[in-house]
């Protein structure tokens, strides 16, 4: 290293995202004071986005392992659970948020193709994708603006890429104007014998970086990323990176195929801190170090400084150690697919990484005082409880007038057409739900995405899910409702809850009272993964989702729940199949209003608790729904989440172009039992012969249920009074959000 470099000093540092505190940790480890280019590898390192330094104490509460579990959260680029048959499903989910905030195309486009890296790099395919989004309000053109990139960008891309996305969710408040989130979903299969590692060993062993060229643009990602959102992030641009699908499509196929070579020792995405990460992780994780020449690295600018090189963030690449002497297989097989495959470096005995350029070294830094689950620091951050919690809690609903019969059909429409509830097809036509594999009927309407295992009678069954109105109510609550309702969407489809992947919204987590939103929701997530025994994989803390302009976001704990259906003939969708089906509600109403839509945007009460929960109510029902559907007297059934009761219907209804007529509970309020979002409830219908059965399962097992009514030719009928026709319904529900981005 050059002796005569200016070393950095702590206002460097602090320009670069690090504290006084961890600029002392630095000198201390390397024995020195470290030059830029050292500084600038500990400062992505050690960034938020990398090494969890605000999250990790709590991110080890969760629970990691059950019988399935083939790779415990942060061990591998995603997590891996047994399928049964030498298959595992390999699935993750991260965000981009703050790029997306900035440049919304490539934003989204990006973090599809970071996500199937992660997916592909373990050695599974890529089959399926899904999307969490959340944006600002629609009257805004800076929300149409980014509504319309983020979409783009995810359409594009993965359409390219040839990934089906097969479902997801959006939402719109005031608390995303800023800061909108983007969180991709992926999953693939691969055979239980022929995963790839992350991680490097064996001495001498060749160190490649392949697929696209390295350029400027994603530098200091992941430190962008670790911070808040503020007027002068779009001088940041170019940490947001820039993507290429059919390089992406390429990168596959060869990765695949030199997994399949058995000669891989160790592969990984570079995704966040590019080089710098891929190298660190993998040694820390194998216990040796590296060697790596920089000049070897294939750069699109001519001249990049070392640090440009270690961090940039140019996507379709990876980092692949193999077995020395078996470099010109791997060379051939990229020279096939017309990719980039360059040695650039060999596996040591030294657990550090020594970088080079121009002949000169200009870093050397230990890999295990890099990485997570290293030397990186964990941080046991102070929080306190919102003073709003306990406004909200005062919320009473005896406060709020009931509707009046005549307003049932008033609510209906504003609820119909509300952009948090009406249909989504302004987005998913923009998707190609069946490219690339011949999945098994992805596209009927369900609760969850079923996608078939080639080659087998099993389909997994995957979703994401969130209501962060109700995790800012009350976060704990909020976010074991989360995991309940992704259970409950793959038990009304036909399959068994398995694992967890999530993704951790959040604003600033220096912030007291977001950071008890933070550790609330991780407690109630990890309790509820526990009663469901679905164990967390891994996933993506993303925090400073948070402007001075409108604050933190809404605590957005995404939950990405695996599910495996292992017979077809479970299969259940939500569509209504035949007039004179009989029409039930399983589960307890309640005089519960709170943080449901109706309440929120009707009656624009934003003050108020989480909806009524209780553990071992959801956990009966679904114990009756998988009985039931298992038994054959389901013809449908469709979980209660937004906008209650009557949403229910009316989208059961609408899938099946059927009516429906019921008759509402007068122990209730009728806002209550029509609109209200109290958890633990499915909507199913019965055929007529199945009804003394099913009826007799359910009082055997003392579980609340309701005979509501019948399936009908056309018009929603309550107590009586044809509320809306289908047609009008469809007029309402299928064209609102497109009514709104024309």
């Amino acid at each position: 290293m050059d002796a005569t470099e200016s070393l950095p000093t702590l206002e460097t540092a602090r320009k670069l995202g690090l504290l006084p505190d961890e600029f002392d940790r630095i000198n201390q480890i390397l024995g020195r004071r470290p030059n830029f280019t050292e500084l600038s590898i500990f400062s992505v390192m050690w960034s938020e986005h990398c090494s969890y330094k605000n999250s990790i104490v709590w991110l080890k509460t969760l629970p990691r392992d059950s019988d399935r579990m083939l790779a415990k959260a942060g061990e591998e680029n995603a997590g891996l659970v047994d399928i049964g048959g030498g298959l595992a499903c390999s699935f993750k989910i991260e965000s981009h948020n703050h790029p997306s905030a900035l440049e919304p195309y490539q934003g989204a486009a990006t973090g599809v193709g970071g996500i199937n890296r992660d997916i592909f790099t373990m050695g599974a395919r890529p089959i399926a994708q899904l999307n969490s989004l959340r944006f600002g309000s629609l009257e805004l053109a800076k929300t149409k603006r980014l509504l319309r990139g983020v979409v783009k960008g995810i359409g594009d891309y993965g359409n390219a890429f040839g990934i089906p996305t097969v479902g997801g969710e959006v939402y719109f408040d005031e608390c995303y104007n800023t800061n909108p989130l983007v969180n991709a979903f992926s999953a693939g299969i691969v055979e239980v014998n022929k995963v790839a590692k992350a991680t490097s060993y064996g001495v001498g062993n060749p160190v490649f970086i392949v697929g696209s060229a390295t350029g400027k643009d994603g530098i200091h990602g992941a430190t962008f990323a670790s911070e808040d959102i503020s007027a002068a992030s779009t001088d940041k641009l170019p940490a947001v990176q820039v993507g290429d699908p059919f390089m992406e499509k390429l990168l596959l196929e060869a990765t695949l195929e030199i997994i399949a070579t058995g000669y891989v020792i160790g592969i990984q995405d570079m995704g966040a801190a590019g080089i710098i990460c891929s190298t660190s992780e993998m040694s820390a994780k194998g216990e040796h170090g590296m060697i790596i020449d920089l000049d070897k690295v294939p750069t699109r600018q001519p001249n990049m400084a070392p640090f440009e090189i270690l961090l940039s963030e140019s996507q379709e690449r990876m980092l692949v150690v193999i077995e020395k002497g078996k470099e010109d297989v791997i060379q051939a097989i990229f020279d096939k697919w017309d990719l980039n495959c360059a040695q650039i470096g060999e596996v040591t005995d030294t657990q550090r990484l020594h970088f080079y350029r121009y002949g000169e070294l200009v870093a050397d830094v230990p890999a295990y005082d890099l990485v997570l689950g290293g030397g990186a620091p964990q941080y046991h951050r102070e929080y306190s409880e919102p003073a709003y919690i306990q406004e909200f809690a005062k919320f009473d609903a005896s406060d709020v007038d009931d509707i009046e019969k005549e307003e049932i059909k008033e609510v209906a429409t504003h609820l119909l057409s509300h952009p948090n509830i009406c249909s989504r097809k302004w987005i998913y036509e923009q998707y190609d739900s069946m490219v690339g594999t011949a999945n098994r009927s992805t596209n009927a309407p369900s609760d969850a995405a079923v996608v078939r295992v080639k080659g087998t009678d099993k389909s997994i069954v995957i979703t994401v899910d969130c209501n962060s109105r109700y995790v800012n109510a009350n976060p704990r609550q909020g976010a074991m409702i989360a995991v309940a309702e992704a259970c409950r969407n793959i038990v009304c489809t036909g399959g068994e809850p398995l694992a967890v992947t999530n993704n951790l919204n959040f604003g600033n987590p220096y912030v007291p009272e977001v950071y008890w939103q933070f550790v609330e929701a991780v407690q109630g997530m990890g309790e509820a993964c526990r009663r469901f025994s679905t164990p967390v994989t891994g996933g993506n803390v993303s925090f400073y989702n948070q402007s001075s302009d409108d604050g933190p976001v809404f605590p957005t704990p995404t939950i990405g729940m695996l599910g495996l259906m292992e017979d077809p003939a479970h299969r259940m969708t939500l569509d209504f199949k035949n007039e004179d089906d009989l029409i039930y509600l399983v589960g307890q109403s309640t005089n519960d209003i709170a943080s449901s839509e109706y309440l929120y945007s009707f009656r624009g009460i934003k003050a108020s608790p989480a909806p009524f929960f209780d553990f071992d109510s959801e956990w009966r029902v679904q114990e009756a729904i998988k009985t039931s559907i298992r038994n054959g007297w389901l013809n449908s059934a469709h979980d209660l989440s937004d906008g209650g009761l009557f949403v229910t219907l009316a989208e059961s209804a609408m899938a099946g172009n059927k009516g429906f007529q019921i008759l509402t509970d007068d122990r209730y309020r009728a806002d209550a039992f029509l609109f209200g979002e109290s958890q633990s409830r499915v909507v199913v219908t019965v055929l007529p012969e199945h009804q003394k059965q099913f009826e007799a399962y359910l009082e055997d097992t003392i579980l609340p249920f309701r005979f509501l009514g019948t399936v009908t030719a056309d018009s929603f009928v309550i107590d009586n009074a044809s509320i809306l026709t289908l047609s009008e319904s469809h007029a309402l529900y299928d064209n609102a959000l497109g009514k709104i981005m024309a």
